[in-house]
Formats: C-alpha cells, structure tokens, sequence
C-alpha cells in the first residue's frame, strides 16, 4: 500500500542523511510542508540544532512577488528557520532519493494574519476574536487561501498536494499555552464558541433569515449551563441552540465551506500539470472544524481526489467516506507515529490493516522528522511486513 511521510523541510536541509534515512523506512513518498502555521519542533536527529522555531505562519519558499504585489492580504516569507526556497532544496533532496514528493498547504490558519489584520479573524458570539483563526466566510480571506493554495500546492516537481484547515477553524486549537481545558467542552459547545459573528458572517445569517443579534444572544445562552456545569455531556448543538438555528448556522457554515473547497481545488489543477493529485484534509462530520475540515463525504469525494482522514485512535471516520465515496478516490488513512505525540508505532501494522477493511487505499504517517529513532525503527519493521 501506498505510504506517505510527513516532513518539514527544516528536517532534510543541513543533513545530507535525512533522504535516505526517510527512503530506507520504507515509504514511498513524503508529503513535504511549503506553507505551514507556526510551530515549535524538535529535530532529534539534525547535525546542526535539536530545535526549530517558526515564529508565525509562513510559506516555506520563495513567494512569487507578481502574484501578490499590491495585495493587503498576502502570505509571510518564513525566517530564519527556512530562508529562500527551503522546500525546493528539500524537495529535490527527497526526489533525489527516489521519494514522490507532494506539498503540504495549511490554508485556515494564521496567527499572524489574526493578529496583523484582526478584521480577518472569527469573532464568536462574545465578541472574541480568534486570531488563529481567519473566517473563510470573508472575500478577502477566500482570495486569500484560494491564491496561496495554488502557489503553495504546485511547487516545481510536485506530483500532488495536501491541503489542510481548508473549511472553517474555530475554538479548538492549541494557540501558545492553552489554558482553555477549565471547562470541557463536547462538540456541540464546540461548535458554538466557533461560530463566527464577524460582518461578513452576519450577512450570510440574514440571508438565511436569522438576525444575527438574536442569535448571537441564543448562542450565549445556550452556554450558560455549559459554564455551570451543569449540560449534559452528550447535549447536541439542537437541543443547546434549537433545531431552527441549528439548520440555518450548519447551511450556511457548510455551503461557505463547500464553495472554498471548491475553489481551492479548481485553482491548484489549472496551476498544476496534468495527472496532478488534490487531497484535503478531511473529518467526515460538517460541523466540525480545524486542521481537518468538516465536510459532507460524497461532496469532497467529488471535488478532490481524495482525504485524508485523522485515524490515530480509531479509524471509524473511514467509514462516511468509504460509503460515499467515488471510484478511484484515495482514502489515506493518517497515523501519528510518534510516541511522545500520543502516537502507537508498535500497533501500526495493526492499525492499518484495521483501516484497510474500513475502506483505507493509503497511509500517511505523521510525523517522520519528529519521531524518536526509536519510533523510525519499529515504524520501517511493520511496513516492511507483509502487505
């Protein structure tokens, strides 16, 4: 099967192992970052440093001046941790190595935009802005992500691209030191601290019939006891918020998801040479959001190529996919090999084969530069197991 390792290039440039070392686990390709959020990540086996800390969201190569000239909303170049074209420098090591090379695109999520242009960020129902968060319900946050996924997917030598946080982000999401766990929070409070109250997504509530004052006050209250403590743990987003809300926030979050999605993808294949593969990071539930973006199943199935799908504990949100979805679709499910990350390399040859009776025609592990030598090791031994 089909074997995919994620990687940053800061993990290949500088170490004139690293291909190699990645080609020998046994993988057939990488799926190699060119536009990522900020991060702090170690690099446990570079000659030159244990850790790289990229300060703000940035695109990991050169950026094509003509393309954003003029524009207030563009991406940022990275610093120090990946000057020039660090992803066509580790790209070409990679394929050196005899590794098919798709890039890896973060669209939805920017802190240094949040924080540059705060007009951009989601702004729940208390008036929060969330500056990791950029609503996608925005015109000039759409041209934004649709321009970036196509410069950032189509790097010179690229087969395929991967494009995550492509639909809406919201609350949950590890900003800095997150100190938001006080008060657990299931999906459906979830949901409602990331609905956004921003002008543009109050336009789209009232086209849906719904004011968007009053909802933001329902949102509010339908909090309370969430705050109390005192919500059922398994309370849904109808019975905190109502159905009739309910059905008119989920429309319009769902087709504003669904027309970036296919936006993005339409403009990375008329960037892209022909046979070019289009993935998205996917969660098969709509109203979810963050790296994995809610979808319905048969639509994404339609637009992309296929998904990749956050199987790391489980693999049941294979299911919605496999059930809806088109022939000759990629299913790739996605496994944190990290020990140290909540992962399990030692049941990997199990956990896939799991998957692969779910419907799973790929695998991606995450993370192959961040892994202990440790992980690397038990990793290589179950793919070089029988298939």
């Amino acid at each position: 099967m089909k074997t995919s390792a994620f990687l940053y290039p800061w993990d290949v440039v500088g170490d004139p192992d690293a291909a190699a070392r990645i080609a020998g686990l046994g993988v057939q390709q990488v799926t190699l970052a060119a536009a990522y959020h900020s991060t702090r990540a170690l690099t446990p086996r570079h000659p030159r440093h244990r850790i790289v800390t990229a300060e703000h969201a940035a695109v990991l190569y050169e950026p094509d001046e003509a393309r954003w000239a003029g524009r207030e909303l563009r991406p940022y170049a990275a610093g120090g941790w990946a000057p020039g074209d660090a992803y066509g420098e580790a790209a070409a090591a990679l394929a050196d190595a005899g590794l098919e090379v798709h890039t890896w695109v973060v669209l939805a999520h920017n802190s240094r935009l949040g924080a540059e242009h705060p007009e951009t960020s989601v702004v729940n129902a208390y008036g929060d802005r969330y500056p990791w968060a950029p609503c996608i319900a925005q015109p000039a946050v759409r041209a934004l992500l649709v321009d970036l996924a196509a410069e950032a997917a189509t790097r010179p030598g690229a087969r395929g691209t991967e494009l995550e946080s492509c639909g809406w982000y919201g609350l949950a999401h590890l900003h800095a030191h997150d100190k938001i766990a006080g008060v657990a929070l299931g999906d459906a409070a979830q949901y409602l601290m990331s609905l956004c109250f921003c002008a543009a997504c109050a336009e789209g509530y009232v086209a849906q019939g719904v004011e968007p004052q009053l909802l933001s006050a329902a949102v509010r209250n339908a909090l309370e006891p969430v705050w109390a403590g005192v919500a059922p743990s398994d309370a849904g987003i109808e019975k905190l918020l109502g159905a009739e809300l309910t059905a008119a926030t989920l429309d319009f979050r769902t087709r504003t998801a669904r027309t970036l999605q296919e936006s993005a993808v339409a403009a990375v294949r008329a960037a892209a040479p022909a046979g070019f593969q289009v993935l998205l990071h996917a969660d098969p539930v709509a109203c979810h959001g963050g790296a994995n973006a809610g979808v319905d199943p048969a639509h994404v199935l339609s637009v992309a190529d296929g998904v990749v799908v956050p199987c790391t504990g489980g693999a049941r949100l294979l299911e919605p996919f496999a059930s809806r979805g088109v022939a000759g679709s990629v299913l790739a499910a996605n496994f944190t090999v990290v020990r140290g990350m909540g992962g399990s390399p030692g049941t990997l040859a199990e956990d896939a084969a799991r998957a692969v009776g779910l419907g799973a025609n790929e695998l991606r592990l995450y993370h192959a530069g961040l892994a202990s030598d440790g992980d690397l090791a038990v990793v290589s031994a179950a793919l070089s197991g029988p298939a």
